[in-house]
């Protein structure tokens, strides 16, 4: 994009829009995982400022050891190192709070609202994992279940989970994205739209792999109709939902419920 990958411009338009609505009292700031800015570096600069309360929350929404845990890792692995740290919460997983359902529920008829066909069946793409981390204790998968069967509930239609991004030779998350796109037309569904919740943000692995890719599959395997779903993004949904959940996690910090 313009400002640079799509996964940074819509992280910090989001921040920008969520800075607005907190207010002055509270400062909004962003980071990478992986890429910069750096988290470490945005700590940093943040009790430079002055600001030795903080917050972090790692914008996914399911919880896994290979994403959430790893971004609070690299958090506390910056504090580590440091001889004056802040006071410090975390965000915990919200795959099931209700702000998060319902931010989903508006953008997705939003976006049924605007598509030209009748999607005969809405997919919902979560990122996949290999099978074993499931058998470890990750909560992981089960939480995405639980997200696409609020989802389903509160828009009263079908919602069929899968899982993207395999590689390696290990047994992954099933069923498989791809693999569901290519079947479904042979089994009469002709017409798809993909929403990918478990990303807060859009980026090359909504955008390239299920935009593109997973548009060239469906069609190639006889699909008549598909779409893709933004992310929440920046959008009035998304900062309603952050608004909500990190109001949450401030209380007692900034003098408001």
């Amino acid at each position: 994009m313009e400002g640079g990958s799509p996964l940074a411009v819509h992280t910090a338009a989001a921040a920008a829009s969520l800075q607005q609505a907190l207010g002055p009292t509270i400062r909004v700031d962003w980071a990478m995982r992986y890429g910069n800015p750096g988290i470490a570096g945005r700590i940093d600069a943040m009790m430079r400022a002055g600001y030795d309360r903080i917050l972090l929350a790692p914008l996914y929404p399911q919880y896994c050891a290979a994403t959430t845990a790893t971004a609070n890792d690299a958090a506390f692995a910056a504090l580590a190192a440091m001889r004056h740290q802040p006071a410090i919460r975390t965000l915990p997983p919200y795959h099931d709070d209700p702000a998060y359902i319902e931010a989903l529920r508006v953008s997705t008829e939003r976006q049924l609202a605007g598509l030209d066909f009748a999607p005969d069946l809405l997919v919902a793409s979560f990122h996949g994992m290999p099978e074993r981390t499931r058998t470890l204790g990750d909560p992981y998968r089960d939480q995405c279940v639980e997200t696409a069967r609020l989802l389903e509930r509160a828009l009263g239609r079908e919602v069929r989970v899968t899982f993207q991004s395999r590689f390696g030779r290990a047994k992954w998350l099933e069923p498989a994205t791809d693999r569901t796109l290519c079947d479904l037309p042979s089994r009469h569904v002709y017409n798809v739209a993909v929403l990918t919740p478990g990303f807060a943000a859009d980026c090359l692995e909504t955008l390239e792999e299920i935009a593109m890719r997973g548009r060239d599959d469906f069609l190639a395997a006889g699909g008549r109709n598909f779409a893709h779903f933004s992310c929440l993004n920046a959008s009035s949904e998304a900062i309603v939902l952050y608004e909500n959940l990190i109001g949450r996690e401030l209380a007692g910090w900034t003098g408001e419920a």
